[in-house]
């Protein structure tokens, strides 16, 4: 009683209730890549961010093994030179624990996914075999796996990201572990726990080449204060195991570190990813981005880290529906990673163990099927349900295979019997 009084107006017309507002959530609580968040959404880190920890022991207990090792030297020896070694050697290791850190919580270019495929260009309307279906609500729409773009004169091909349901931009990759298409992909490195990519490459730089710097750093001053010791080397040595241990384990770790950067100075100077180097080969044809040693050095010093193409942020509807665009679109899709991807609570009753059910499925219409049935009740026509056999059908069928069945065990048996092993030999016993 109260709700129609409440639905109508002074003038008697009856009104729509209000619409309650939409439940807001930032956007990174309802992102849909593998991305764990800090801070609010202000630190994007990897699925695998508990790797950061592994290589900040890595990297922070020996350094700070040698720090102290420094300090409590410069008690018994020239403290002009044991403190200056002691603080260059701790800057280092804040240095390279504060671009660890940056290059494992930035975000490192991730792409915004689209809700919708997007739409053709409608220079054809025929579907070639480099086009495939991308919508499955809409069968008529087709999209081509593909498309050329011109780069510094040189044609290069961009591909659809099943899952972003998006053209990438050049030189972007969609990384399987993080689930997220990355602007200028380079890899994604297991001792960071992020993807590398357009907007952490630089700090990644940094990190690996102090990394470097703190190793040969500790490696040569460990040796210079064994050398400045009375007696012989070898001696020194080894009444000094912790001087010995972090001998060892810088000298295998520049070979890691300094390798790598090593290559990555190639890369810059080449203006490749590690991802073209390793899939594309510049070698066998032109890289379309290299401009020359100079240029390329140039770029890379010089030019400015864009901004984020995401705020995770941002406050958003919470609308299942909506959220769930990067898998509802992709059922079918061939050449993706998963070939039937599902939509979130298309499972029979909801619950953990159950049967999940494609969203092909989820859309059929059965309606057409049930009138149709019941019209042919109407009108006295025999009708049969679409899901199973009419009873005289399913009892032919079993007299047909049970006879099926009869006729190839005896065929069986006679073809054991004269064959060689169907024959028992008279002296076997059973």
């Amino acid at each position: 009683m109260m709700s129609n009084v409440n639905n109508r107006s002074h003038g008697g017309q009856v009104t729509d209730p209000p619409t309650p507002p939409p439940n807001l959530k930032r956007l990174y609580q309802v992102w849909r890549g593998n991305n764990k968040f800090s801070l609010g959404g202000r630190l994007v880190f990897g699925p695998d961010a508990a790797s950061l920890f592994l290589s900040s022991s890595m990297i922070g207990a020996p350094a700070l093994t040698f720090c102290i090792q420094m300090l409590m030297r410069s008690r018994y020896e020239n403290p002009h030179f044991a403190y200056p070694v002691f603080l260059g050697g701790l800057i280092l290791t804040i240095l390279v624990l504060t671009f660890l850190l940056l290059t494992s919580s930035r975000d490192p270019g991730i792409v915004p996914r689209n809700k919708h495929p997007p739409e053709p260009d409608g220079k054809g309307d025929q579907v070639s075999s480099s086009m495939e279906w991308v919508n499955s609500k809409t069968p008529n729409l087709a999209l081509p796996r593909t498309r050329d773009l011109r780069v510094n004169g040189h044609s290069i091909k961009v591909k659809f990201c099943d899952t972003c349901l998006l053209y990438r931009p050049p030189r972007a990759s969609h990384c399987s572990i993080c689930n997220n298409c990355v602007q200028k992909f380079d890899h994604h490195c297991p001792w960071v726990g992020q993807c590398i990519g357009l907007r952490n490459y630089w700090f990644f730089i940094l990190f690996i080449s102090m990394s470097t710097t703190l190793c040969l750093y500790v490696f040569i001053f460990t040796w210079v204060c064994a050398l400045r010791q009375e007696g012989g080397v070898w001696s020194v040595l080894s009444r000094d195991i912790a001087s010995v241990v972090l001998i060892v384990y810088c000298f295998i770790a520049v070979w890691f570190v300094g390798g790598l950067t090593v290559f990555h100075l190639y890369l810059i100077c080449t203006n490749q990813t590690t991802y073209e180097n390793f899939r594309y080969r510049y070698d066998r044809k032109p890289n379309p981005y290299n401009r020359g040693v100079i240029k390329n050095l140039k770029e890379f010093l010089l030019t400015k880290i864009p901004p984020p193409m995401v705020n995770f942020r941002e406050m958003v509807p919470d609308d299942e529906e909506d959220m769930s665009f990067s898998t509802k679109y992709s059922v079918g899709l061939p050449g993706s990673i998963h070939k039937i991807d599902l939509e979130m609570g298309g499972k029979f009753g909801n619950k953990d163990g159950a049967k999940p059910v494609p969203y092909i499925l989820q859309t059929l219409d059965y309606n057409g099927i049930d009138d149709k049935l019941q019209k042919s009740k109407r009108e006295g026509e025999v009708t049969y349900d679409p899901f199973l056999l009419p009873t005289d059908q399913e009892k032919t069928y079993s007299q047909q295979t049970s006879i099926t069945v009869e006729d190839r065990s005896q065929d069986d048996d006679s073809t054991d019997g004269d064959s060689p092993r169907g024959k028992l030999s008279p002296d076997h016993h059973v």
